[in-house]
């Protein structure tokens, strides 16, 4: 295939950033529109000689016209998939509409849009009404556009994929809604990427709405119990009852599964639609190898197993603006130690918070203020991380949000649990000398009004008990990798249930 110059709409998403490795495997130029490019600083090819990073958003016209500029085939990523906001649609369609404005100004040849299956009818759900008013938006382009529509998309780390892993591992018996019957092509997450790059080299998909699915149609119950073959677990008792909602079900998938409600809701809405490939147009047009549910299923879950988890559903998304700390009322918290470990020992210590790690004791009360949060409708500790060891910015850590990555210097955590205020946690580390290091943490608080007030003085006496446990446990495994430095693991023998959350340590 020639080389082609590509515009990557959405490379920090979950398909998008695997995309980009792909494209630039085959040896184009990947040209990326990001919001920030520091979200990029977690994929291995943000340094690779073609990449290109213009740094902007969808609603700055300058920005998209600088980013169309030369290219040959845009890829256009972009969805929201948060209900909570009423006005989500509304500026999907506005952003899908800048796009086209600046790309009918550039010599692009091929407009690539991932969709979703189920876009059909008249009874759908916001969410898919949405992915369907995208790709008709696209369409009215003079550039060709593609549309490939998926359902499921079976890969690890997808949203979907977490919430049938978890719903199928915690609950041997589910009462669930009558959508369980409902019949589906999932498809495996390398298939996807496959279709999305041979389709810019196949001239017969410009101007095509193609449906891409996986060799198996099942309904959902089917694929629960795939799923718990999979995973080595007995069959599930499924009862389906056609009383709940798609919000009931919302919320019992954000009780049970790491993805929230805004998340779940419309996922759970889209469900009601079958999705099923309507046309043959991908197996003719771009022949090749798919995956079974069970090859797919395996695949994933392979790679969880083994960390090597390339994009995940919730680093995805809009990174939220920092707190301007200065003025107004900000409580601060700071306690600091000396630890006998350079710097760098001392991070890699740090960056292990939270997940299946935890944080160096008193579980027990994370795990208290992780369901008092959950029941709020905030994340809780379900996200858990994306690696056990390793961070980058914007990654989402239990309830927290990484908003500062400067190794071995400083961590910043900001809160995104349910708060009557804005709330972060920030390492800063100091050289004292080429063997000790000064550790500063420091929790923020800035309090909206009285509630926040109230929240705040409730919470120190917890921080009086938390903090210093912290610190102390950050204390003694820098210290053991310092004096043993061919051991393995940082010396805390930590205990974890099946969530990843951690319900005892040896040493507190």
């Amino acid at each position: 295939m020639t080389s082609l110059t590509i515009l990557v709409c959405g490379a920090t998403g979950y398909v998008g950033g695997r995309l980009v490795r792909m494209l630039l495997n085959e040896g184009h130029t990947v040209r990326c529109l990001v919001r920030n490019k520091e979200k990029l600083t977690k994929f291995s090819w943000r340094d690779h000689a073609r990449l290109e990073v213009h740094e902007g958003d969808l609603q700055d016209s300058e920005a998209i016209a600088a980013a169309v500029r030369g290219i040959d085939v845009a890829y256009y990523l972009v969805h929201s998939m948060i209900a909570a906001s009423d006005k989500y649609a509304q500026r999907d369609r506005e952003l899908a509409e800048n796009f086209v404005a600046a790309v009918d100004q550039s010599p692009c040849r091929q407009i690539v849009y991932l969709g979703g299956l189920g876009e059909l009818g008249p009874d759908l759900s916001r969410h898919l009404r949405s992915r369907r008013e995208v790709a008709e938006i696209l369409q009215t382009s003079t550039v060709p556009v593609t549309v490939l529509r998926a359902a499921m998309i079976i890969g690890s780390g997808s949203a979907s994929f977490e919430i049938l892993r978890y719903l199928v591992e915690r609950l041997p018996v589910m009462v669930t809604p009558k959508w369980v019957n409902t019949e589906t092509q999932p498809i495996a997450i390398r298939d996807v990427l496959r279709y999305l790059v041979q389709c810019i080299g196949v001239p017969e998909t410009r101007g095509k709405t193609i449906d891409i699915g996986g060799l198996d149609v099942m309904t959902y119950r089917e694929l629960m119990q795939a799923m718990a073959k999979a995973i080595e677990l007995p069959r599930r008792v499924i009862v389906p009852v056609p009383v709940l909602t798609p919000r009931l079900s919302s919320l019992w998938i954000s009780l049970v599964t790491p993805v929230g409600s805004e998340i779940g809701r419309p996922l759970a809405e889209g469900l009601r639609n079958r999705t099923v490939c309507r046309n043959d147009l991908a197996t003719e047009l771009m022949p090749g190898n798919l995956f079974t549910v069970k090859q797919a299923l395996d695949a994933a879950l392979g790679k969880i197993e083994n960390h090597d988890i390339e994009t995940r559903w919730s680093t995805a998304g809009v990174m939220p603006g920092d707190p301007d700390w200065a003025g107004g009322t900000t409580k601060t918290d700071e306690r600091s130690v000396v630890v006998n470990a350079t710097a760098e020992q001392v991070f890699a210590v740090i960056e292990r918070i939270g997940g299946g790690h935890g944080y160096w004791g008193a579980g027990w009360l994370w795990r208290v203020r992780g369901w008092m949060d959950q029941l709020v409708g905030g994340p809780g500790l379900r996200r858990g991380r994306r690696h056990p060891d390793e961070l980058h910015f914007g990654e989402a850590v239990d309830f927290w949000r990484v908003t500062a990555h400067q190794p071995n210097r400083q961590l910043r955590l900001r809160a995104e649990m349910r708060l009557p205020g804005d709330a972060e946690l920030d390492f800063q580390l100091s050289p004292i000398d080429d063997h000790s290091t000064r550790v500063t943490m420091t929790a923020r608080f800035r309090p909206s009004g009285l509630l926040g007030l109230a929240y705040w003085y409730s919470v120190l006496p917890l921080h009086g008990l938390v903090f210093p446990v912290m610190l102390r446990g950050i204390r003694r495994d820098a210290e053991v990798c310092h004096d043993e430095p061919n051991r393995g693991d940082t010396g805390s023998q930590v205990v974890t249930d099946r969530e990843g959350l951690v319900i005892g340590d040896d040493k507190v």
